[in-house]
């Protein structure tokens, strides 16, 4: 695993346990280059907000403080 992989792991696992805390969870199924794949689960699964946890929350973190090039696509 690459350092840039590492952070971005590292720091998504931080970020869970807020997920965790409203009954979701992630799981990372794939990073490649910049474009991290990820599957919500439990009530963020079905959330009609996930769009916006993964884009407004889980990418913009990611982008401001790893890489301004990392983007979060959601894999249902």
């Amino acid at each position: 695993m690459d350092e840039l992989n590492k952070k971005i792991m590292d720091r998504l696992e931080e970020l869970r346990a807020c997920l965790q805390a409203d009954g979701g969870d992630l799981e990372v199924v794939a990073i490649e280059n910049k474009v991290v794949q990820l599957k919500l689960r439990g009530a963020c699964g079905g959330c009609p907000h996930a769009t916006m946890t993964i884009k407004n929350g889980l990418e913009r973190i990611l982008r401001e403080e790893i890489d301004p090039e990392i983007t979060i696509e959601r894999v249902l």
